[in-house]
C-alpha cells in the first residue's frame, strides 16, 4: 500500500468513480504509456490532508492537497514517480488515527455521548475506526467504505454500487447513477439516517450503526430501493428494474421500485421479503423475513396492501390485496390477511382475525413486542 499526493485545488466531484476518470482528471491523455500502466493501479477513495507533514509557518497560503491510497505494483510505482508530482510520505505513521470527519465538533474524550446530540456520520466514523483498531486486517475495507467519504451520501453510493456492481453493470457505471440521485433527492439521506437509528434501536442484534451500514442487507435493500424508486419517478424505469434486479438477486428479497416506503424502517434479517407494485409502508414499520405485500391474482392497478405507522409484521406473513392495516398494528407471525385491519389490534391466523386487547396501549413497530398479553387471551400450552 502506497500513499500518493497531489496538489489538487479543486478536485473532481467523479473522482472516486474507477480509475479511468481518476487518470483522465490527474494525467495528461497524451501520455499513453502511463495511462496504460495506471489501469493496473486499485483506487480506494480520498480525503483531505490534515495531518500528513503539517506545512511550515509561512506567510504563503498552503495549497490543498488530496491523498489517494492505491494498491500498485512496484514497477508502477515508478512510473508514477517519474511521470508525476507528487510525494510520498516518509513514513506510514504520519497518518492520524483520529477517525476522520467533515467537521471534527468532538474529541476522543467525547465519544460517550448520547446518541441522540451526536452526527451519526460522526458515530459511525468513531466506530469503523474502533473496528480497525481491534481488526487491522479490515483496514482496507473501512477505508474504501466509510474512512475515505466525507460525507454519508458518497460511502451509501459507494458500498451499494461495489455490493450490486457485475461484470455487465460495473461498480463504477452504479456508482454515478446512485451518487447523481442521491445529490437530487437530498430526502434520502434523511431516511437513511432514520433508518440506521430504527436498526439500531429496535434490532437486539445491532451492535453498531457501522455494521449495519455495513452488513445488514434488510438495511442495504432498502437504500437501494429508494434510489430506484427516485429513478421509477423520474420516468427512468428501466433503470430503476435493473436495480431491482441486481437488489433480489444480491439480497434475497424483492421490493418493486414503485412501492413507496416511508422512514425509520426495519427490514429484519429481510430474505425472502416481498413488496408489490403499488404497496405503501408508513413510518416506523417493522417487518420480518418471508413477508408478502402481494396482490390475490390478476388484479391491474391499485391492487397492494398499504401499511400504516407503527405496524409490526410478524415472519411468513402474507398480507394480500388492497387492504389497509391501520396505524400501530400488529401481525403476528404466520398470518394470511385478507381484509383491512383496524389501528392498535393485533391479528393473527389463517385467515387472520382479531385477538387479544381491543386497543393496544403502545406502538409495536417501534417495541418489537410480539408476544404481550399472551396468557390473557391464548389457551396455547405446551
Amino acid at each position: 500500500m502506497k500513499i500518493l499526493v497531489f496538489d489538487l485545488s479543486t478536485p473532481p466531484k467523479n473522482l472516486h468513480t474507477n480509475t479511468t476518470t481518476y487518470t483522465k482528471h490527474i494525467f495528461h491523455k497524451n501520455n499513453p504509456i502511463l495511462q496504460t500502466h495506471l489501469m493496473s493501479l486499485c483506487f480506494v477513495g480520498s480525503f483531505p490532508l490534515n495531518n500528513l507533514n503539517p506545512p511550515k509557518k509561512t506567510h504563503q497560503k498552503t495549497p490543498k492537497k488530496t491523498c489517494f491510497c492505491v494498491q500498485n505494483s512496484s514497477s508502477t510505482s515508478q512510473l508514477l514517480e517519474n511521470n508525476s508530482n507528487f510525494l510520498v510520505p516518509n513514513s506510514q505513521n504520519h497518518i492520524s488515527s483520529i477517525p476522520i470527519s467533515k467537521n471534527h465538533r468532538k474529541n476522543d474524550h467525547e465519544n460517550n455521548l448520547d446518541d441522540d446530540d451526536d452526527d451519526i456520520w460522526f458515530l459511525m466514523k468513531q466506530e469503523a475506526q474502533s473496528d480497525v483498531n481491534q481488526e487491522p486486517i479490515l483496514s482496507s475495507y473501512y477505508f474504501n467504505s466509510i474512512l475515505s467519504h466525507d460525507v454519508l451520501d458518497t460511502a451509501l453510493a459507494y458500498h451499494l454500487s461495489v455490493k450490486l456492481g457485475d461484470l455487465s453493470l460495473p461498480s463504477g457505471t452504479l456508482f454515478d447513477l446512485f451518487i447523481n440521485v442521491l445529490n437530487q433527492d437530498q430526502d434520502i439521506a434523511k431516511c437513511v439516517e432514520k433508518d440506521l437509528k430504527a436498526v439500531k434501536e429496535r434490532d437486539p442484534a445491532c451492535i453498531s450503526y457501522v455494521q449495519c451500514f455495513l452488513n445488514f442487507k434488510g438495511f442495504l435493500a432498502c437504500q437501494a430501493h429508494r434510489i430506484a424508486h427516485r429513478l421509477w419517478l423520474q420516468d427512468r424505469k428501466v433503470l430503476a428494474l435493473i436495480v431491482q434486479n441486481r437488489v433480489s438477486e444480491v439480497f434475497a428479497l424483492d421490493i418493486h421500485p414503485g412501492a413507496r416506503i416511508g422512514s425509520g424502517i426495519l427490514f429484519d434479517h429481510a430474505t425472502g421479503l416481498v413488496i408489490g407494485e403499488t404497496a405503501v409502508i408508513g413510518d416506523n414499520v417493522s417487518i420480518l423475513h418471508n413477508v408478502t405485500l402481494g396482490g390475490t391474482g390478476k388484479m391491474s392497478g391499485d391492487r397492494h396492501p398499504k401499511i400504516g405507522d407503527g405496524v409490526l409484521i410478524g415472519a411468513g406473513t402474507c398480507v394480500l390485496g388492497n387492504v389497509k392495516i391501520g396505524d400501530g398494528a400488529k401481525i403476528g407471525a404466520g398470518s394470511v390477511v385478507l381484509r383491512d385491519v383496524p389501528a392498535r389490534t393485533t391479528a393473527v391466523g389463517n385467515p387472520a382475525k382479531l385477538i387479544g386487547p381491543v386497543k393496544l396501549d403502545k406502538i409495536p413497530g417501534l417495541t418489537m413486542d410480539h408476544t404481550s398479553d399472551i396468557s390473557e387471551w391464548s389457551d396455547y400450552v405446551i
